[in-house]
């Protein structure tokens, strides 16, 4: 029985139709990710569903006494943190915060440093959206409904959400539906996506991974259809010039595995030739640091770091917030000179060599994005740098790339100053690719944007030929544009990670593991572990793995049957009784490889936990 249901629920603000006779339900236990473009109502149905937002057309149906837990986009909290958090003193649960294992686990992964007793309304907006996330885990709930729940987290913080969302909704039976421009997070917690586009709602079963691969054989279905559909046209076109002739024809119908939709398809980047290409450009020598100190005040950031960065160098940089990598990045863009700054003093100084390319044109990306004129147009701040760029083998007008980040024809003569801030971030970073630098510097360059902006962003950079450093807590970016990772993990060095961001996660947890429990004012190196299911032995790991490898060998069998019967089918497809019994085996064979990919889940789930 659905917890809430949407009955053809419609809604709309002043002249724009948001959903448009929406019918849709949430059960107990369900994971649901949320995704569509900036402005598509993503926000505007998870209102609905929390009773926050009342349809124009339609109703909303909840069960009684249903516990809503509602994470909006804005935070307006009064009171100390503790009682945001945990309510007033003497309410309904008295038991201290320390003494409850999963209270403890909220402050030490949302609250690192931040004290129960800070009034919540001199917070950064940041913090105080921690203090809003925090308050609504800490609570008993039936339904999570979760607004962007990762902004102003870092990967540690939101590789611990994924798991407590997915253990909550497996062990409490507690729905979860999120709205997130976090790749990771989604296909990690969710088990359906709802694409909000035009009004509409559509339905996927699977996390974000299952929902790309069904997209693409949407597309690729479509596009089969759109070309049988021109070849009728012409072929009847043909019959009516030429008269009406006998035709016999043979339909024949085949779905294709995701596998075998994407056999073909070539690496994102050819990484040798964006080298070749980069090292033409750059030279040898691109950005290279020797003994390289920086310090704010009395506090080490970076400790006689040497690196050499290449041309071609794909690098993605991760830490704990505070380690320094803003600052690194400022040392890379040349923003803070080695003996700038004033030792011991507030601001940032640097000691030691930083060697430059002579051909290196570099452009950063910071978080306090350059200051745009708000009364230009959109286009016009563009077409200021460059009227056409290079990218890859394409040359591309500055018109096609603002529609391909999602400026459409009319909103490319926008004003910059009615720009939402996503919009004016996007408008930077063409800004900077339009300048053709051959070194790039990325701080956080996926806030405020959506998914399908991210993912031709991310097809942007694969054809992009220079160095690449990305400092980002979106982990599926991160893997998605980078070949290497590098770490800040507090201690002034920089580690170089193999294993990438799933090594640095093991190596804070190892911290985490072996220092002391703290409470709220802990450091993220110092609180205690996330909680989270017990991890398997090594035998346990062995057998697990083995398991996982005989199903995989009998899922690739059921596969190759199940494609033997489609093709038998087809090949007797005006036998009746042939049809009859071949379609018997069809649905046993699904059933059996459906059995299969459900027991290769739970294992895979078992050894990712």
């Amino acid at each position: 029985m659905n917890l809430i249901s949407l009955e053809k629920a419609a809604k709309a603000y002043a002249h724009r139709t948001l959903l448009d006779g929406v019918s849709l339900g949430v059960s107990a236990g369900e994971r649901i990710g949320v995704v569509g473009r900036n402005g598509a109502g993503k926000s505007t149905l998870l209102g609905l569903l929390a009773g926050q937002v009342t349809p124009d057309t339609g109703r909303v149906a909840m069960t009684a006494g249903l516990r809503i837990g509602y994470l909006a986009q804005s935070d307006q909290l009064t009171g100390t943190v503790g009682e945001v958090v945990f309510g007033p003193p003497g309410g309904a649960s008295p038991t201290p915060w320390e003494a409850d294992p999963q209270a403890r686990a909220i402050m030490t992964e949302l609250l690192p440093g931040i004290g129960t007793d800070v009034p919540a309304a001199g917070l950064s907006g940041g913090e105080r959206r921690r203090v809003a996330l925090a308050a609504l885990l800490a609570a008993e709930r039936d339904v999570l409904l979760l607004d962007e729940p990762t902004n102003h987290l870092d990967i540690e913080a939101i590789n611990w959400l994924g798991r407590h969302l997915r253990d909550r909704a497996e062990n409490k039976h507690c729905a979860v539906v999120v709205v997130s421009h976090d790749r990771w997070l989604l296909d990690y917690v969710c088990e359906r996506t709802w694409e909000v586009d035009r009004g509409q709602v559509h339905s996927a079963e699977g996390g974000y991974s299952a929902y790309v691969l069904a997209e693409a054989e949407r597309e690729r279905s479509e596009e089969v259809a759109e070309r049988r559909r021109r070849n009728l046209a012409r072929k009847e076109l043909a019959w009516l010039q030429r008269g009406a002739k006998a035709r016999t024809t043979k339909a024949k119908f085949r779905v294709e595995a995701a596998t075998a939709l994407i056999a073909a398809e070539p690496p994102a980047r050819d990484t040798v030739e964006l080298t070749r290409m980069a090292t033409a450009r750059l030279g040898k020598t691109v950005i290279e640091l020797e003994g390289v100190s920086a310090s704010v005040g009395q506090r080490t950031l970076l400790d006689r770091v040497t690196w050499r960065l290449g041309p071609g160098d794909r690098v993605g940089m991760v830490g704990v917030n505070g380690s320094g990598k803003t600052s690194l990045l400022r040392v890379l863009a040349d923003e803070v000179p080695p003996g700038g700054g004033e030792p011991g003093g507030p601001g940032l100084h640097i000691d030691g060599t930083v060697i430059r390319g002579k051909t290196v044109r570099l452009a950063h990306l910071s978080q306090e994005l350059a200051e745009l004129d708000p009364d230009q147009r959109v286009r016009e701040a563009v077409e200021e740098i460059r009227l056409r760029i290079q990218v890859g083998d394409r040359e591309l007008s500055a018109g096609q790339l603002l529609e391909r980040l999602g400026f459409a024809a009319e909103r490319q003569w926008t004003r910059i100053g009615d720009l939402s801030g996503g919009e004016r971030r996007r408008v930077q970073m063409l800004r900077l690719l339009m300048a053709e630098p051959n070194v790039l510097l990325l701080d956080e360059p996926t806030n405020d944007l959506d998914i399908e902006t991210l993912t031709e962003l991310e097809d942007l950079l694969d054809g992009w030929p220079g160095t690449l450093v990305v400092v980002s807590h979106d982990r599926y970016f991160l893997e998605r544009v980078t070949e290497h990772v590098v770490a800040l993990l507090g201690d002034g060095k920089l580690s170089f990670l193999a294993g990438g961001v799933d090594e640095y996660l093991d190596r804070v947890r190892a911290v985490r593991a072996v220092a002391p429990r703290g409470g709220a004012g802990s450091s993220p190196a110092a609180a205690a572990a996330p909680d989270g299911p017990p991890r398997l032995s090594a035998a346990e790991e062995r057998t697990a793995r083995k398991e996982l490898q005989r199903l995989e060998r009998q899922v690739d069998r059921a596969s190759a049957r199940e494609a033997e019967l489609a093709d038998q089918l087809a090949a007797h497809a005006s036998d009746y009784e042939k049809l009859t019994s071949l379609g018997a085996e069809l649905k046993a064979a699904q059933a059996e490889k459906a059995d299969l990919e459900e027991r290769w889940l739970a294992v895979a789930a078992e050894l990712e936990s």
